[in-house]
């Protein structure tokens, strides 16, 4: 199911969720500079580095646990 798919590509299909995860894919699909290639590490740092709110930074890392439970 998600063997293929990066973890961005996976986060955007819950886009039309109504959670915290559904949110943040939404803001990711539209934040052109969102870096895409990079490991959960990368993707906290991104967020931390914009003021992101501690809930994003933990809805960034659950949504990680999901896609790595789900490969």
């Amino acid at each position: 199911m998600t063997r293929n798919r990066n973890f961005t590509s996976w986060l955007k299909t819950h886009s039309k969720a109504e959670s915290a995860i559904g949110d943040l894919a939404r803001d990711v699909a539209a934040d052109p500079d969102w870096p895409s290639r990079q490991r959960l590490n990368g993707q906290r740092g991104y967020l931390e580095d914009r003021g992101a709110i501690p809930a994003a930074v933990e809805t960034l890392e659950r949504a990680w646990e999901l896609y790595e439970s789900q490969r």
